[in-house]
């Protein structure tokens, strides 16, 4: 029993040693790839495609008539927007203002000696 002890501790020792092994190899090997320096890769050329015209008519076409399908706002709505967009624009701009001058009374406060 006393040498199938001895026997397993050699071997898991010797498993030790090779992963050891193998971990220094592999480290050796990611240097040398790290040194070699990375081949550039050439760009290439987007290819052309030649459109003709009755090509060009048939997508104006479609383009066309998707913009049709869009649900426009009106005139109204649009102002409507731009009004609630501008004033929330001017609120928060007040905001930042009122802070600003907060803070630099403040700081004005403070330094003051």
């Amino acid at each position: 029993m006393a040498k199938n002890n001895q026997k397993s501790k050699e071997k898991e020792a010797e498993v030790v040693d090779n992963a050891e092994v193998v971990a220094e190899e592999t480290a050796k090997a990611e240097e040398v790839v790290e040194k070699k320096p990375a081949k550039k890769e050439k760009k290439q050329k987007p290819v052309k495609v030649k459109v003709n015209k009755e090509q060009k008519r048939s997508r104006l076409k479609e383009i066309f008539s998707e913009l049709k399908k869009v649900n426009w706002p009106t005139f109204g709505k649009t102002m409507k927007q731009t009004g609630m967009v501008l004033t929330l624009v001017v609120i928060f701009g007040v905001v930042v203002l009122g802070f600003d001058t907060l803070i630099s009374w403040l700081m004005r406060l403070l330094t003051k000696i």
